[in-house]
């Protein structure tokens, strides 16, 4: 897959395409990834991608001479690539968001700056995507983000073919919970049951740790899930026990 990155830092990336799964990913042809300086398309000397807004007001407004020719510069190297611009404003990312995105040849982001973009430049996008109802003082992060969950969907990005269908979110529930040696940390022991190797009796613990993790952390979630009878069952006993806490 193919992600372009239009920005008037590239710089920021260099450290995030050298370390870990985006790397790993990079030199196993899964992925490619080009930060464009958008002052690469700036005519005159000084490479100028922002003006003052028309009508005044504070703060600077990127220019769209710059914009248009960097999405067309990218657009000819990954024609079938989704044009997206990073803005506050857009559809709120979520995994599920994610797994749309990693089904494209490619992606490349605006990372807009200063108080946004032209509006004429929305003529050339196909949408906008927003990380968080925050506002950040620049699309780079919001980048490194999709970038990063994109990837993790990608066929051999993780190593093992299942990994990323068995983490938070991509089935309306939070990761279970995880230990590792040593077997006794501080006086609390590592449930016997982890240790059992009765693999159907672990998986039947993992699925009640991550629905009573998404009960009591993001309730939300469950509104979504289709829960089966053993689902079912785990919460409603769970329920039952936390009203009596509450009642007690």
């Amino acid at each position: 897959m193919d992600f372009s990155i239009l920005t008037i830092f590239p710089d920021i990336f260099n450290s995030f395409l050298s370390h870990g799964i985006i790397r790993r990913a990079i030199e196993s042809n899964i992925i490619s990834v080009n930060p464009m300086d958008i002052r690469d398309f700036a005519s005159g000397k000084h490479r100028i991608t922002d003006d003052r807004p028309y009508g005044g007001g504070a703060g600077m407004v990127m220019k769209p001479e710059p914009l248009a020719g960097a999405i067309s510069e990218a657009k000819s190297k990954t024609p079938g690539a989704r044009i997206i611009l990073l803005s506050p404003q857009g559809r709120p990312f979520k995994q599920s968001v994610a797994s749309e995105l990693s089904m494209l040849d490619g992606l490349i982001f605006i990372c807009g700056r200063y108080e946004g973009v032209d509006e004429r430049i929305y003529e050339l996008i196909d949408e906008e995507i927003s990380i968080g109802d925050y506002v950040l003082t620049g699309g780079e992060p919001a980048a490194l983000i999709i970038i990063d969950a994109v990837t993790r969907l990608l066929p051999g990005a993780l190593g093992g073919e299942d990994s990323a269908e068995k983490e938070s979110f991509t089935d309306y529930l939070l990761e279970h919970a995880h230990y590792t040696r040593p077997p006794v940390f501080e006086g609390e022991a590592v449930p016997d049951i982890l240790l059992s190797g009765n693999h159907g009796a672990i998986a039947d613990w993992r699925l009640e740790s991550s629905l009573i993790r998404t009960l009591l952390k993001r309730p939300d979630l469950l509104d979504s899930k289709n829960l089966g009878n053993r689902e079912k069952e785990v919460l409603q006993r769970w329920c039952e026990y936390i009203e009596q806490l509450i009642t007690s």
